[in-house]
C-alpha cells in the first residue's frame, strides 16, 4: 500500500508529530513499508494455530509459602522513629 505524502502529513498531524520540510516523504514510504508487512502478516493462514497467552513456555518458580524468620513488634519498633503504647506515630495529614 503506497502512502503519498499528504496522506503521510495527516497521519502526522494526527499523531501530533512535528515533521520537517523535508521529511514528508520519507515518513510516507516508511509508513507504506509497516503497511505492506501487516499485509503480508494478515496473509498467513492462522486457523489451526492455537492461542497462547506468551510466545515462550515458561514457569514461574516458587518459593513455598513459609515463615523464615519471625519478628517481634517490639523489635520493628525499635527503628522506628515514633512509637508510643505499640503505635506508630505519624504527623497528622488531615486536618
Amino acid at each position: 500500500m503506497a502512502l503519498d505524502r499528504d496522506t503521510a502529513e495527516q497521519v502526522a498531524h494526527l499523531a501530533r508529530l512535528r515533521l520537517e520540510p523535508g521529511q514528508a516523504a520519507d515518513v510516507a514510504e516508511d509508513l507504506s513499508r509497516v503497511l505492506d508487512l501487516i499485509d503480508q502478516i494478515e496473509q498467513v493462514d492462522t486457523a489451526e494455530v492455537a492461542p497462547l497467552a506468551h510466545p515462550l513456555d515458561l514457569s514461574q518458580p516458587l518459593r513455598a509459602d513459609a515463615v523464615t524468620s519471625e519478628w517481634s513488634r517490639e523489635e520493628l519498633q525499635k527503628s522506628a522513629p515514633d512509637v508510643v503504647e505499640g503505635y506508630y506515630r505519624v504527623p497528622r495529614s488531615v486536618e
